[in-house]
């Protein structure tokens, strides 16, 4: 792909990525507006709205997997962890945004691609954290991925992100390799 293509193309899926947070969602020709491209552009990188949903996820969970690396070589596996998890509900707004604007048969597609990927993040935090002695060794990425289910759910009211705050504070106490009798 020539680099203005792969710009026009990165752009129509920040526009995107944006614009999925609004209720109610866009149009495409509004998408592609902001984006400063014509509407030929963008249905030639995302045919449906759905592509263009799938693209915004697939970023998003690219994003949050490539991120691991580089927190757990600035900050204590726990510290990195919480980070991560902060982020994870930063993603989950918009997750709480996309419930308009796709159908069933589409979450199950997003959720069947990202799962793996996430998962294995939050193993790579675990592993960290438990070998510096800072996470408790019985818990593992699928459950604490259950256990931040919660981020999903919570409505989007101003003080969301205080709210997420607090509740992940818990989930994080709980993770202490202290807190293992």
């Amino acid at each position: 792909m020539r680099s203005d293509a792969e710009r026009n193309r990165q752009r129509l899926v920040d526009v995107a990525r944006e614009a999925l947070e609004t209720e109610p969602p866009p149009t495409m020709a509004a998408v592609a507006r902001a984006a400063g491209v014509g509407q030929g552009t963008l249905y030639r990188n995302f045919p449906t709205w759905d592509d263009l949903v799938m693209a915004v996820h697939r970023m998003d969970v690219a994003e949050l997997v490539d991120m691991v690396p580089g927190l757990l070589e600035r900050e204590p596996a726990d510290r990195a962890l919480r980070t991560w998890l902060d982020r994870l509900a930063e993603y989950g707004r918009l997750k709480k945004g996309l419930g308009t604007a796709i159908h069933a048969a589409m979450l199950e597609q997003l959720a069947g691609e990202g799962y793996a990927p996430v998962v294995g993040a939050i193993d790579r935090l675990l592993e960290a954290g438990r070998t510096q002695g800072l996470v408790r060794a019985d818990v593992g990425g699928e459950e604490l991925l259950l256990m931040v289910g919660f981020l999903w759910r919570l409505e989007l009211t101003p003080d969301r992100d205080e709210r997420s705050a607090r509740m992940l504070d818990v989930v994080m106490a709980g993770l202490a390799a202290s807190t293992v009798g």
